[in-house]
């Protein structure tokens, strides 16, 4: 079975002067992690304390987050479910860590994907247009 991943990007307007928390708000609202739904922010708590283990190198249970962002372990996993669905987070035997240790090759990553499928879909529509014809 192939692999499956959701990839949302979404061109959210780049904040101007920002500090860090802000600018991590506006990389995961524009790569489709954080909506309107996500009122408490816990999906950014999670990818928060991501960024910070990954760049140690350390993988983080499932707990452990759940202990670090103050939420339950159910919403934990959610959240771990959906980024690990976008390929933003994959895990690993220890616990969950970010595809990659920096946000910089995260994105470089996400693009490669996007390539990847961008080929796939003119291929197929190739071959639609080619069987219509």
């Amino acid at each position: 079975m192939a692999v499956q991943r959701k990839i949302t990007l979404l061109y959210v307007r780049k904040p101007g002067e920002t500090n860090v928390n802000q600018k991590l708000q506006w990389l995961g609202s524009s790569i489709g992690l954080f909506t309107l739904r996500d009122k408490d922010k816990s999906c950014f708590r999670i990818f928060i304390e991501l960024v910070k283990t990954s760049k140690r190198g350390n993988p983080v249970s499932s707990d452990d987050l759940s202990f670090r962002a103050h939420l339950t372990r159910g919403t934990v996993v959610h959240h771990l479910n959906k980024l690990m669905d976008s390929g933003i987070v994959i895990k690993e035997r220890r616990g969950y860590v970010l595809r990659q240790s920096n946000l910089s090759s995260l994105v470089s990553g996400i693009e490669n994907d996007c390539i990847k499928m961008c080929e796939e879909l003119k291929e197929m529509a190739q071959d639609i247009d080619e069987s219509l014809s």
